[in-house]
């Protein structure tokens, strides 16, 4: 394990060592989701609308550990970047136990409360089956998402991309290998369609659960007895930052939910645009999304040797990016929307409900794209709750209201313009909110502890 190597030379060479393999690491992730939609579309319109419904639901369960995640990566960087491998290991085993202790308890509380909670979400009766076909298994299956989920965080602490890249590369081509065979019951296997999609799912997670562990224990030494002591105060540090970085994860997916609701009067196949958009939209973020999270590690291991220029630095370096690549992807989608739609659905309805959207909410990605370098400067600095703030803001004050009003005033097209403006407004306030905190900072360089 390289030991604070991200103290130390050019920032923006630091920052595209991690973000370049990350890109493809991320990429494999969205294209679980994205594959897994593609195949389904094929299938029909009604499975693609539950596919919608099971979007947010699936997103927020993940985010419980990529929260966890989100703790153990500051927490560890910072142990890193203050020499302490000891507590290093101690940590990383520390978060993995938790992870999987909080992640198997909401699935089992989301198989009980399965029919009403999609039912508050506008999904319909002949509907509801077809989540279950998928969902029931997916539950089941997440434990197994845990390990590489938070163990890639831990990973990703140190300064190496390339392994969670590695296995999360090969988890998603075991998962675009299994999926249309299960889905169509191609060859031997038998047609299972939703419930196929899941399964697939399930077991390009046992592949990448297999490498997580694997490399954490046998390659990077960063496994310990996990009840050899200090188990307490782990969990306490973790959650620090693994609280409210859990809650502001699991906050987008809420959102969503609430958003997918108000979609849901236009129609089922809107719903199905809609879960569409979503996965397009994060496919479409992957540049971004390696930036903003190589900022993590890059920000924590600085902190922790409180070296301030440099978090600054890579902050620059990360919002010119991303407003570059927001503006590209949006220039993409906005002149191909309707031959994109068609990939994933030859439904009329459904074009015309993706279309809109293609064509109005990548125009704020690039804005969006800065405020994720922020949340994850402050969560990795043991800021944690200013991370909360500025996604509170941007779904609760901005986005879900915003939406509301356009959806009032112009309908579907309004709704979309809403989230646009959101993602606009949010960027600023966001921009205004680091540079304060960096300022205080540089005026109190001797802190560099997780806030309570």
């Amino acid at each position: 394990m390289e030991q604070g190597k991200l103290t130390q030379g050019p920032v923006g060479r630091r920052i595209r060592e991690m973000a370049v393999p990350m890109f493809f690491g991320i990429a494999a992730v969205i294209l679980f989701s994205v594959v897994d939609t593609y195949f389904v579309g094929q299938i029909g319109e009604a499975e693609l609308a539950a596919m919608g419904f099971c979007f947010p639901v699936a997103f927020f369960v993940q985010n419980i550990a990529m929260g966890i995640g989100t703790g153990a990566t500051a927490v560890i960087s910072q142990a890193i970047g203050s020499g302490d491998h000891d507590k290093v290991k101690r940590l990383t085993t520390h978060s993995l136990l938790l992870g999987i202790v909080l992640v198997v308890l909401v699935a089992a509380g989301g198989l009980i409360f399965l029919e009403p909670l999609f039912t508050s979400m506008g999904a319909k009766a002949d509907t509801l089956p077809l989540i279950r076909q998928y969902m029931v298994p997916w539950f089941l299956g997440v434990g197994l998402l845990v390990i590489p989920m938070v163990g890639n965080s831990a990973l990703r602490a140190t300064g190496d991309t390339k392994t969670p890249a590695t296995i999360m590369m090969a988890a998603g081509f075991a998962n675009v290998i299994l999926d249309p065979l299960l889905i169509f019951g191609i060859g031997p296997f038998p047609r299972w369609e939703l419930f196929g999609a899941a399964i697939a799912t399930c077991g390009s997670w046992i592949v990448a659960f297999v490498g997580a562990f694997y490399f954490l224990h046998y390659r990077h030494g960063m496994l310990t007895n996990p009840f050899c002591g200090g188990l307490a105060d782990s969990f306490s540090s973790i959650l620090k930052v693994g609280i409210p970085a859990a809650g502001t994860n699991v906050l987008v997916p809420l959102s969503t939910g609430i958003l997918t609701r108000m979609v849901s009067k236009y129609g089922q196949d809107a719903v199905g645009a809609f879960g569409v958009a979503g996965r397009l939209e994060a496919l479409s973020m992957i540049g971004v999304f390696a930036v903003a999270a190589s900022m993590a590690p890059f920000v924590g291991q600085n902190y922790g040797a409180l070296k301030c220029d440099r978090i600054r630095q890579a902050l620059k370096i990360g919002m010119g990016f991303s407003l570059c690549w927001g503006f590209a992807v949006a220039s993409l989608l906005s002149i191909f929307a309707t031959p994109i739609a068609r990939l994933f659905s030859q439904s009329e309805s459904v074009i015309s409900s993706l279309t809109p959207y293609l064509g109005l909410v990548p125009w704020g990605y690039g804005i969006l794209g800065m405020a994720l370098m922020v949340t994850n400067t402050f969560n990795a600095s043991g800021r944690p709750l200013k991370a909360m703030l500025v996604i509170t803001v941007r779904l609760f004050v901005l986005a879900i209201p915003l939406a509301k009003l356009g959806s009032h005033w112009f309908g579907l097209e309004g709704l979309y313009g809403g989230i646009l403006a959101a993602h606009v407004l949010t960027g600023m306030f966001a921009l205004g909110l680091v540079w304060r905190f960096l300022e205080s900072m540089e005026q109190q360089p001797t802190a560099a502890s997780v806030e309570t």
